[in-house]
């Protein structure tokens, strides 16, 4: 009989706790994440805006059919990032109870009783065997009476953020949210930060390598940004992150002169 290291158990089963309380199971569906494409949301006074990272690994794709940004209801949209056919299940998830909450209260969902029904689902694959948890974390935003933007993670666990990044780059998008965010941004400059924070994750960032959607406060509907739009702050963003890295290295240079 073949020896059986004795963590495999709770290594390998959703529903075993390793001796310092880990599901290895779930961390392992956060890795899957971790290693998934870059997705931002960032949560302005005008509303809320959506930003993923488009991994077209071929060009005979159709660019158009690779979907990161999903419209749930006229005024709620979520970004993916890990397994996007996990993402999807819980995308479908969100419509299916989005209408039922529209035809039995006869008004829009609010987002919040979205985000704790699609949790509620993540956390129910944490707790039974024969299931695994969903590889897959999704930023959920839209406008009822305000802004609002959250984060599921796989556990079931859910937060509401001002700004935030989810897959390979969050590190680095949160540490640019911490500097430049502002409460008292508008619409324009909410786009702005997200596109630059999703392009300082990018190897080489292109118009067609990025995706944006916003919710507006004004019309409260789901809109994609134009990719027109879209490389202009680009090369807005890309242009003010040189100045001020110039600035800083005039400033070393005046510091440095100062000493002598």
């Amino acid at each position: 009989m073949a020896f059986v290291p004795p963590q495999a158990g709770y290594d390998r089963a959703i529903t075993v706790f390793s001796p310092d309380g880990r599901l290895f199971q779930v961390q392992y569906a956060r890795e899957a994440v971790k290693r998934g494409a870059t997705a931002v949301g960032v949560k302005c006074k005008e509303g809320v805006v959506l930003a993923v990272e488009k991994r077209v690994t071929s060009r005979l794709i159709e660019p158009e059919s690779y979907e990161k940004i999903f419209q749930i209801d006229e005024h709620i949209a979520a970004a993916s990032s890990g397994i996007i056919a996990d993402a999807r299940i819980l995308v479908d998830r969100a419509r299916l109870e989005a209408q039922i909450y529209r035809l039995t209260y006869g008004e829009p969902v609010p987002l919040t009783v979205l985000v704790k029904k699609i949790c509620d689902l993540k956390q129910m694959h944490t707790q039974y065997g024969g299931v695994r948890p969903f590889g897959a974390a999704l930023l959920m935003a839209g406008v009822n009476e305000k802004p609002e933007l959250f984060e599921t993670d796989p556990s079931g666990a859910y937060f509401e953020w001002k700004a935030v990044a989810i897959g390979s780059g969050r590190n680095i998008a949160m540490a640019i949210f911490e500097e430049k965010y502002r409460e008292d941004m508008d619409m324009d400059e909410a786009i702005k930060l997200a596109i630059f924070a999703l392009a300082k994750t990018m190897e080489s960032p292109t118009p067609e390598s990025i995706e944006v959607a916003v919710i507006t406060l004004e019309n409260k509907r789901f809109e994609k940004v134009s990719s027109e739009k879209i490389a202009k702050c680009l090369e807005e963003a890309i242009k003010e992150a040189e100045e001020a890295e110039v600035e800083e290295e005039n400033m070393d240079y005046s510091d440095l002169d100062n000493n002598y």
